[in-house]
């Protein structure tokens, strides 16, 4: 199995950000994106429910697709979204299994990176 998780710190609050829809999805050989599963994160910050990739999956060994959607974040909490949508794109291989992708979200930027 490769799993893949994330958390988001919401870095102006100094604290997780809450209910932010997540997408978790891997690009086809035709380069079209298929969504795997969705999720919204919980009161840490993290999506508990994302799907594992099974080691017969393409996916296994792909590129892989987050997309939070900043903006209902934002939105909830009476603020406007510079950055609406956040994507990050990154490569799986199945030697690897796991693959933590936290985001720090701030107003105006967001940082990424590869977790453990």
């Amino acid at each position: 199995m490769t799993a893949v998780s994330t958390h988001i710190l919401d870095t102006s609050a100094g604290d997780p950000a809450p209910d932010v829809p997540v997408e978790l999805a891997v690009r086809a050989e035709d380069g079209a994106w298929r969504v795997l599963g969705t999720s919204r994160t919980d009161s840490d910050g993290r999506c508990p429910d994302l799907p594992q990739v099974s080691p017969d999956d393409p996916a296994a060994s792909a590129t892989v697709r987050l997309r939070f959607d900043v903006a209902a974040y934002r939105a909830a909490r009476g603020e406007d979204a510079f950055f609406p949508e956040v994507q990050v794109v990154f490569t799986t291989d199945p030697a690897r299994p796991h693959y933590h992708v936290p985001l720090l979200l701030n107003p105006y930027g967001y940082s990424v990176y590869r977790g453990s």
